[in-house]
């Protein structure tokens, strides 16, 4: 599975951006999907997951502005994030999981404004 992510940008506080993840090589409907991200000298962390039939989890930091999505028909995992602040400004990244198959994609990198 290979995963294209874009959509990141400069942004300023308050404004939205929508992420897009790309997948292609193999059907991922039944693969669980994901967000994470990593800041500016700190550790990858998660932001959003789906599951395969459709359980989301969300990080604390971003419940309630963040919504994370999938289009199966198009193999293509979304994020739509809203009230963006500072603090989440990081290079995000997708990844795909099955079993033992376990995929990243390049980065994206967002930047908020303050």
């Amino acid at each position: 599975v290979q995963l294209q992510a874009s959509g990141g940008g400069l942004v300023q506080a308050g404004g939205s951006l929508t992420l897009s993840c790309a997948a292609s090589g193999r059907d991922t409907s039944y693969y669980n999907m994901g967000w994470y991200r990593t800041p500016q000298g700190k550790k990858r962390e998660l932001v959003a997951t789906i599951t395969g039939d459709g359980k989301i989890n969300y990080a604390d930091g971003v419940k309630g502005r963040f919504t994370i999505s999938r289009d199966n028909a198009k193999n293509t995992l979304y994020l739509q994030m809203n009230r963006l602040e500072p603090e989440d400004t990081a290079t995000y990244y997708c990844n795909a999981w099955y079993t033992f198959y376990n995929h990243w994609g390049q980065g994206t990198l967002v930047t908020v404004s303050s």
